[in-house]
Formats: C-alpha cells, structure tokens, sequence
C-alpha cells in the first residue's frame, strides 16, 4: 500500500488537502486491512472528492456519503472493503438548538462559534440549519449528548438544547438569484465582483483576506481563472456559481450567466 499513499500524498502536498489525505489514507488501509468499513469526520465537498480519489487508489475499496439528510454539504465518508457485507452506520445524530430570537437574530456563524468554543473538533459537526428562533446541528452522534448538557448559551443569548429525529430535517430550501453580466476577463476577483455585487478592489480586499473561496479552497491569486461550473463562496455572503461562460461582446468583455445562492 506505500506506493499508493505516497503518490496521494505528493499529490496533495502543499495545498489545503494534505492534512484530509492523510487522515482519509489512514482510514482507507485501515478497511482494506480489517475488510471491513472505517467512517471519516465530516467532510466539506473538497474533503469528499479528496475521498473519492483516495477510494479509487485502492483495489476491492469503494466510498459512499452521507451528512444525515438528502442535499447535507458536509458529509461523511465511510471507505467499505468489498467483503464487508453489512451497511455503514454513518453514526449521526441531530441536535435542536432554540431561543429568543423578539430582540436577537442568531447566524450560522454564532452557532459554529458556540460550538468551537466547547472545544468541539470541526470535523464532528456537519451542516447547521439555522431559522428564526431555531437551529439544527448535525453532528456525530457520539457528540449529541455533550452539546446537549453543554451548549446552554449562544454569546449573551441563553439557549435550549434537545435531541431531533433525523427524519424531521428536511432538505433547505435554497434560494437563488441568476446574474447574468459581462466581465473584463474570468479572473476570480472580475466574477466574484459581479456575482456578489460589489467592486473588483473590494474583491481583491476579501481575496487577500482569505474570505473568498474557490470550489471550497482558499483563493491565493487574484487573477487565477474560472470555468464553467466552478463555486466561489464568500465568508457571510452565500456562494455563486459559474452557470455558463458565453462569447465576447464587441467591447471584449465576457459575457457569463452566474447563479447566487443567498
């Protein structure tokens, strides 16, 4: 197996994913070894096709996702040898977080910060659904009862914990804006400027702090180009997508259909 995991690891060195090879290669041996299944932390979608790379580097390995309901952005991988003949148990539970919310609105932000500061590992928690007056956490189920008895405030908001059925989270309903706008060139700061609607500089500004990021990594060039398909996302502002990327105008600007999820 060295031969494999070296080559991973080359591949991914130096760059946001090296520490996520090496702990999904440790899991990936670990089933090809004991033929049977080994679960990862929760996963961003980077982290899931890092898996999925590392799944098809092993003989009789194959990978499967779940982030405990239909649509999750944050999953976990569970890497099951070919004779292993159960089903994973991808071991999520759900977590109902409610408050006040007549004086003070709460943001996925608040929560995850809550959350971190119990000194919870980001890798045990998933996506955190968040409405007036409510949040719904997916974790690993062995963290449920810790933030159950442990997160009793949010900053200064007092908070109730319980336990929820899984059944009852529902996909989210996303809602989106098309944009459609020409742009001097596809360099990253031009589309993001015209996808979250504000100036080239402000982009470059969120570039340089490292709010701005590209199919879930951090920007590190400014003038880097996208394609179509490609997801920027940007710290407290949603995400965009590259839809479709047309022709030139007669000005020679690029004309391209971007899709913002707000």
């Amino acid at each position: 197996m060295t031969a494999g995991r070296d080559k991973l690891i080359r591949f991914y060195k130096g760059t946001e994913g090296e520490e996520t090879v090496i702990r999904l290669v440790d899991l990936a041996e670990q089933a090809v070894r004991t033929q049977k299944f080994r679960l990862s932390g929760f996963l961003d979608p980077y982290g899931a096709e890092i898996a999925e790379t590392v799944a098809a580097n092993y003989d009789g390995l194959t990978v499967g996702f779940d982030g405990g309901y239909p649509g999750a952005e944050r999953q976990r991988a569970a890497f099951c040898h070919e004779d292993f003949g159960g089903r994973p148990d991808f071991s999520i539970a759900a977590v109902r977080v409610e408050w006040n919310d007549a004086f003070l609105r709460l943001t996925h932000r608040d929560v995850l910060g809550a959350l971190m500061g119990l000194g919870m590992d980001r890798a045990t928690t998933g996506d955190i659904l968040v409405s007036a007056g409510t949040a719904r956490i997916l974790v690993d189920k062995k963290m449920a009862p810790f933030i159950v008895e442990h997160l009793t405030s949010i900053g200064a908001t007092s908070v109730e914990a319980t336990r929820e059925d899984l059944q009852n989270i529902v996909p989210r309903e996303e809602r989106t804006k098309d944009i459609r706008a020409t742009v001097a060139s596809l360099r990253v700061d031009a589309v993001a400027a015209a996808g979250f609607g504000m100036s080239r500089s402000r982009a470059a500004a969120d570039i340089e702090a490292d709010k701005l990021k590209l199919n879930w990594q951090s920007v590190k060039n400014a003038a880097q180009s996208l394609k179509e398909g490609d997801i920027l996302s940007l710290r407290g502002r949603g995400r965009v997508e590259v839809v479709a990327i047309s022709g030139q105008t007669k000005k020679g600007r690029t004309g391209v259909w971007l899709r913002r999820f707000l």
